[in-house]
């Protein structure tokens, strides 16, 4: 199996061999020549399972590579039910196949109640209960998101490099200031979130995404990094299906 995250920025993957993960890599989305390139340097792959987040014409080079190799491609969609996770959002389908992989790999990791926290061009926060129902989350700009949309709403702050800037109590600079102040909004959804689903039961935090490793450290709470949570429940559903 080839397990392929078309996120809204990067696309991450994984060549899964008897349940086992041989190759992984990861590259922009706008850089897809390369990535096709480098993936049809590996074998041949018998299927081809996807999260596409990343719209139509990212689903059609799917397909298309798919095609080069005679091979199937399976495109997951959010189910009402599914490996032990009961979808109760309104209307299942809606919910993003990352989130509803991202939680099946949760639920198999902890079989507990816990915040699911993926840290990406959006960063999303969803709640797990110790039943393994979803029980519902939230959806906010991601560190980079927040910044950049700063920077292009705002006449004065858009020659400032919204990479530069660090974490203040305080701010006393511009770079600062915009830094923190995405990290505390992040940070201060996560918290809140995880005080909610506290409050009902005993509640585990994972996090994942290419930012998590900058928000982790400053979110006061025991937490447990997991990389790639979308690939993982992409060969679990796989798995389970028979592929």
């Amino acid at each position: 199996m080839l397990l392929l995250d078309a996120g809204n920025s990067r696309c991450k993957w994984a060549l899964v061999e008897n349940g086992v993960w041989v190759r992984q890599g990861v590259a922009d989305n706008a850089d897809w020549p390369s990535l096709r390139d480098n993936l049809q340097q590996q074998a041949p792959p018998s299927l081809l399972r996807v999260s596409n987040v990343a719209g139509a014409a990212m689903a059609q080079n799917l397909r298309e590579l798919g095609e080069s190799w005679s091979c199937s491609v399976q495109f997951a969609v959010a189910q009402a039910e599914q490996c032990g996770v009961r979808n109760l959002y309104e209307q299942p389908a809606q919910l993003g196949s990352d989130r509803w992989l991202a939680l099946v790999a949760a639920w198999h990791r902890t079989r507990s109640a816990c915040l699911v926290v993926n840290c990406g061009t959006a960063t999303t926060i969803d709640a797990l209960s110790g039943s393994g129902e979803f029980l519902g989350g939230l959806i906010l700009p991601g560190m980079d998101l927040m910044r950049y949309s700063l920077m292009g709403s705002t006449a004065q702050l858009a020659q400032r490099n919204p990479r530069e800037g660090e974490l203040r109590e305080f701010p006393r600079n511009t770079q600062d200031a915009i830094f923190s102040g995405a990290m505390r909004a992040t940070i201060g959804a996560v918290r809140q979130q995880y005080a909610l689903l506290a409050g009902l039961q005993e509640t585990r935090c994972i996090v994942s995404g290419g930012a998590a490793a900058a928000i982790q450290p400053h979110l006061g709470m025991v937490c447990e990094r997991v990389d790639n949570l979308v690939l993982h429940g992409l060969q679990i559903t796989g798995q389970e299906a028979g592929a």
